[in-house]
């Protein structure tokens, strides 16, 4: 199940900046295809008794979790993303193909007792969901500690089993490593108390502009008090781009164009690895943040949070496209303008 990726895509860490450790989910996504809709099968006055079954000749296995997903695009942006995750059994396929994209897994953990986590999704034809998930491995986060991985150049709190993300985000903190709070779908799981300490020992904090309303309303903090206590807030906002608020004021951030609008899903964490690289290299905001949009522009195009394969020029090319060639220099050097050349003398660019 080993697969061959384009010459570039994840053998080049020769400007490698720094070990990002990344503690969060690595899950199966199982996704079914219900070809008709709900709303004909499930009947309102019933609802007490409900009992329905779905014919879905439609499935899908895809490799998931936020863990997974941003250490793939980070390999893809030429660095070098570990994840540090809890897995079960049935990790062995999973575990093939991180192994040919090129993620490190010594700092992943198998947890023979249990499956590793996974979605069930079903969806019907007006993309309307039922989904079922069982934490399985990940409910054992807790038992990976952040002073195992040794050198750390920065750290990321994704969604992960609840006391796993509380005890990794203190061990970075003690450790004085800088790090990503990303707390996604395991927002539900904190009180105001609980996030108000990830902020104030976080460096960064990236939601969705759904997820900051949430986090607003627990810990009843601003932005502008959120940014008091870290170096960046940043929110996602779908079609309408991103906001990059700091303490010196708010950084707009447009959408990068995408050639087609196929599955959002796992579209933030590609924005993370774009987040991920700009703060391994020192960039500006801004230019953080373009790369972090071309990362979410170029996931959209494939269904699926793993199956997009670009290289590094092509990240280049599509940043010259969006946003001028000072950018893709910005983002990765001087050696961005030659593998441009290649990309538009050779026709490679998608």
């Amino acid at each position: 199940m080993t697969q061959n990726f384009p010459t570039g895509a994840v053998s080049r860490t020769s400007d490698t900046a720094g070990k990002v450790l990344i503690c969060g989910s690595v899950a199966f996504d199982v996704i079914m295809e219900f070809e008709g809709h709900f709303r004909d099968h499930i009947l309102p006055e019933q609802i007490h008794i409900l009992n329905v079954s779905f014919l879905v000749p439609q499935l899908r296995r895809e490799f998931g979790g936020c863990a997974g997903n941003i250490a793939y695009n980070m390999r893809l942006l030429g660095d070098v993303g570990c994840p540090m995750a809890t897995v079960g059994r049935d990790f062995a396929p999973y575990r093939e193909w991180l192994i040919g994209a090129g993620v490190p897994l010594e700092h992943v953990r198998a947890v023979d007792s249990e499956f590793t986590a996974q979605a069930f999704i079903t969806t019907d034809l007006d993309n309307n969901q039922f989904t079922a998930f069982h934490p399985g491995a990940m409910q054992h986060a807790h038992l990976n500690r952040v002073s195992e991985a040794g050198r750390v150049a920065l750290g990321v709190v994704a969604p992960d089993g609840r006391q796993g993300m509380i005890e990794h985000a203190a061990q970075f903190a003690a450790a004085g490593i800088p790090f990503l709070f990303d707390p996604g779908q395991g927002l539900p799981m904190f009180a105001g108390e609980d996030l108000k300490r990830f902020v104030e020992q976080a460096t960064w904090v990236a939601v969705n502009d759904y997820e900051w309303r949430v986090i607003e309303q627990k810990t009843g903090w601003s932005e502008r008090q959120v940014c008091e206590r870290v170096a960046a807030l940043v929110v996602t906002r779908g079609a309408l781009g991103s906001v990059i608020h700091t303490r010196e004021g708010r950084i707009e951030i447009p959408c990068a164009k995408a050639g087609a609008l196929v599955d959002p899903t796992g579209c933030g964490d590609a924005y993370r690895a774009g987040l991920l690289h700009g703060l391994l290299r020192g960039l500006d905001w801004e230019s953080t943040g373009r790369i972090a949009a071309v990362m979410g522009a170029i996931k959209i195009e494939s269904r699926g949070t793993q199956n997009h394969r670009v290289t590094r020029a092509q990240i280049a090319q599509r940043l010259a496209e969006n946003f001028g060639e000072p950018a893709a220099r910005a983002a990765f050097g001087a050696a961005s303008s030659r593998e441009m050349s290649h990309v538009q003398a050779t026709g490679t660019n998608r």
